[in-house]
């Protein structure tokens, strides 16, 4: 939906502009110039005629600059954007059982997707360049500069109408929110790789091998167990202090009293 916004905002516009040259000859003047363009904005080849204020003589004049370039690669990278788009969600729906058999898939998705970040970032800054030098170059007042008839103190030149660029800016704005959620969508198609699956599973073997070796040191015996000396009734000990066995008595305290 992002990318059919941006494509549709910017190919699909046409604007135009009205000037007026008002002669010292009133029957020479034209108050109504009207100069139409659209996309791919190639200006130069935006054609008008206006009056010299010399007779009915009247001098045929473009538009300046080409900027086809940028527009254009704007647009292209939104239709391919919203081809891929349209082609993954039918994968993920229909093809979900395909798409995970292995890694391939949505490796090929990660790197299509890091791809088209980068893609929206440069085509939104070259398009918004191209449409602040189009502003420009349809701007009424810069336009009036090209008409030899407003070069005369005698004739007046206005601008009646200027073009309504908020389309234009709208395709800059959706460019770069493009730009967002392709580049936020990277985590989560990376998290569909085996390369976040596989990180996820060495923190916890790393854990369990520490674990083990920790439990196969001395800390994991029972010290108090069998072989410690008050655990038998009628023992006090069984192993002394050097590893010799000592016996305090056989047969509880009555023996321990004989002893002594």
């Amino acid at each position: 939906l992002f990318a059919i916004f941006a494509f549709a905002t910017c190919g699909g516009y046409s604007g135009g502009l009205r000037l007026s040259v008002d002669c010292a000859n009133k029957s020479e003047s034209d108050l109504s110039i009207d100069i139409a363009f659209a996309y791919p904005f190639r200006l130069h080849q935006v054609n008008f005629d206006a009056p010299t204020c010399e007779g009915k003589r009247r001098e045929k004049l473009s538009l300046i600059g080409d900027f086809s370039s940028s527009a254009e690669f704007f647009v292209t990278i939104a239709v391919f954007a919203f081809l891929y788009s349209l082609a993954a969600t039918v994968v993920y729906i229909f093809f979900q059982n395909k798409y995970r058999e292995n890694n391939r898939g949505p490796l090929i998705d990660f790197i299509v997707t890091v791809v088209f970040s980068f893609l929206w970032l440069v085509s939104s800054s070259a398009w918004a360049k191209g449409l602040s030098d189009v502003k420009i170059a349809t701007d009424p007042e810069e336009v009036l500069l090209l008409m030899s008839a407003c070069k005369q103190q005698s004739n007046k030149c206005l601008p009646v109408r200027s073009p309504v660029m908020s389309s234009l800016n709208t395709s800059v704005v959706f460019g770069f929110l493009n730009f967002i959620l392709w580049a936020g969508n990277i985590w989560f198609v990376f998290k569909e790789t085996g390369w976040h699956s596989s990180g996820q599973r060495h923190a916890p073997d790393t854990m369990e091998k520490q674990s083990s070796s920790y439990n196969q040191g001395g800390y994991n015996q029972d010290s108090y167990g069998p072989a410690g000396g008050y655990n038998q009734p009628g023992s006090y000990g069984q192993v002394g202090e050097y590893g010799q066995s000592q016996s305090y008595g056989q047969s509880g305290p009555t023996s321990f009293a004989n002893q002594i």
